[in-house]
This record gives C-alpha cells, structure tokens and sequence, in this order.
C-alpha cells in the first residue's frame, strides 16, 4: 500500500526507519498531512530534502479536486462534488449549525444496497474509498471555508459498515490528538442493518453514534424498499443494537424517512414506539426527499407531527430533521447523479 495518508503513526514509523529516518520524522510527516493538511512534499520544510524526494517517488500524493459546490440560499448549507485520482466523483455535504459545522461525507463510490428511497444506489456499488479519501473530505472542505468542522456523519453515498476496516482507521486517524483530534462522541456512523457488522463495531469500544436505517416498522414493508431487510431481520438488528448499547453505553439513533402513504401512519408509529421502548434510543424522523427516479414523496407536515406525538407519548425521545440545502439537491446522491448525467455517464 503506497498511499500514505492513509497509514497511522505506527505505519508511518515503519516507513521513515525503512528509508533511514530517525523515528519523530514519523510525526513530523503525521503533523503535515493530518494537522497542517498539506499534501506537498515540496512544503514540508522541517523534512531532509532527500528525505522528502524519496517520499516523492514511493509514495506520491494525489489530491481530491473540488469540481463544483453549490452554496443553498436558504440556510447557507454546502454541497462539495469532488473528483477522485481515478476520476470518479463522490459528494459531501457541509450543514452549519449554532453549535457547530457538520460535514456529511460519502465512504463509498455509488451504493449496492439498493434503497429505494436513495439516488446513491440507482448505478449500484463502483468502489469503496480509501481512508484518505475519506478524511480528503473534511479536509478539503476545510481548507475551502477556513472553517474548523466539529461533526461528521458518515451518511452520504455508501454503506460504511460493508468494510468496516476502512470506516474504524478513518475514525481512528480524524480522532487522533495530533491530527484533527476530533472527538469520537462527534462522529456519526450509519449504517443500513449489517447485523455482524454491529457486533464487531460494538466490541471495539469505540464512543461514535450508530445511527440504523430503519424505516419500516415490519420485515414486509422494510423489504419493500430495504433489499437488505431480506437479509436481516428488524428482531436482528434490534438485538444487534441492544448488544452495542450494552457495549458501549452510548445511545442509538434510528433513522425513518416518512414516505406518504407508505410508512407514516399511526399504525406505524404505535409500532416503532413498541419495538423501541425501554431501549436507549432517538429517532429522527425524516421527511423523505423525493428523486427523480421513483414515486416516493414526502409525508406531510401533519402526519410528521402526528408520527412524532405517538413516539414522544411512550417517552421516546424523537426529532424532525430539518431540511436543509432543498434548493441545491443536498439528498444523498443527487448531485452526483445530475452532474453525471451532464457529463453524458
């Protein structure tokens, strides 16, 4: 492996011994791409020159290019496109808060599981990123607002579970204290329901948020618009979450997008609060929004207070995500998809 952003301190320290470095090149080197965010050997001054030229040769650094962002008018929200070393392009979505900004990145090249409700499935599953191409989100973004991000949610293109390795070192590497130091409390990993997945996230005692796609209240209607629900059961997944909460002592979040007609009534909600109940939970509720490509739309504004009435009576604690970046396509996929359809792809 030659991408070097990609390695951690211990990694690192392997390297610069291999080509006769002392072993605090390693953190001079970490510094430099993980603190300072320069990816140019040429600018890394406190390296030897020949140092720096042997860095050139076996491990050459390739920057994510920014190719179009577009800025919401309503709540000044940020969608990046960026181009990746190969070409392909992936998307993240910057959203400023009152506490903070949160950066919503993508983990995978388009999707295999296959929601309906989401754009990033509709050409199925390129490639998952590298860690580097990962973190070159955030870091990107970034150096282009010159504005610190306190919270990611992994929860654009992608299932970040589906190569858990990848998705752990990336948290390792945004949470170490002389990189970004990003708190794990920060971080928000979602993820569709792979059940076994859970278990080995939950067993590495890592303080993230899990956040579960849920979106059903029964293993019939999840089928219908979850291809992972004829894998996992919603009882498995259940049992999955209450071993991480038991793990980890941390809160899980379930996600529902409310689709009209189709998982937003009463009955539904009576359900998901029934299923939920006693366990240490948040949902968020979800007005979907609508693409092109299917015939879901968004439950109304009513029935989303309706819904979210029935969860707080059983003392579920429950939130209405606000919408945010409507004007510039900020849905997961979306973008992507039109700019490639521009590009004739």
């Amino acid at each position: 492996m030659n991408d070097i952003i990609s390695m951690n301190l211990i990694e690192l320290e392997q390297i610069v011994m291999d080509l006769g470095q002392s072993k605090f090149r390693a953190k001079q080197l970490f510094d430099w791409l993980h603190k300072k965010l320069v990816w140019n050997y040429d600018e890394m001054t406190n390296l030897p020159i020949s140092f720096r030229e042997q860095l050139k040769e076996l491990y050459p650094l390739t920057e994510m290019r920014i190719i179009e962002k577009y800025t919401s008018q309503i709540d000044g929200t940020i969608k990046y496109l960026f181009e990746l070393s190969d070409s392909h392009i992936i998307e993240s979505v910057l959203m400023r808060y009152k506490h903070g900004n949160s950066i919503c990145i993508s983990s995978q090249v388009g999707c295999r599981m296959g929601c309906k409700f989401c754009a990033s499935t509709l050409e199925g599953l390129i490639r998952s990123l590298k860690v580097s191409e990962m973190l070159g989100q955030i870091y990107k973004v970034q150096q282009d607002t010159g504005e610190r991000i306190s919270n990611i949610v992994i929860m654009g293109s992608g299932e970040p579970l589906e190569y858990l390795n990848i998705t752990t070192k990336f948290v390792e590497l945004i949470n170490h204290e002389l990189g970004q130091n990003i708190g794990q409390r920060h971080i928000t990993v979602s993820t569709c329901g792979l059940v076994p997945s859970i278990y080995e996230l939950a067993d590495k005692g890592f303080q993230i948020t899990l956040a579960i796609s849920l979106h059903a209240t029964t293993d019939e209607k999840r089928r219908e618009v979850m291809p992972i629900a004829r894998r996992y059961s919603i009882e498995e997944i259940l049992k999955a979450c209450q071993h991480y909460i038991n793990k980890t002592g941390r809160r899980i979040t379930f996600e529902y997008s409310l689709i009209a007609d189709k998982n937003d009534t009463i009955e539904d909600a009576t359900r998901l609060a029934k299923l939920l109940k006693g366990m240490l939970a948040h949902v968020n509720l979800i007005p979907v929004n609508p693409i092109e490509e299917r015939d879901y739309e968004a439950a109304t504004h009513n029935r989303v207070e309706d819904f979210a009435k029935v969860l707080k009576s059983y003392n579920i604690e429950t939130t209405v995500r606000r919408t945010l970046g409507a004007d510039i396509d900020a849905a997961c996929g979306q973008l992507r998809r039109r700019y490639l359809e521009k590009r004739g792809e």
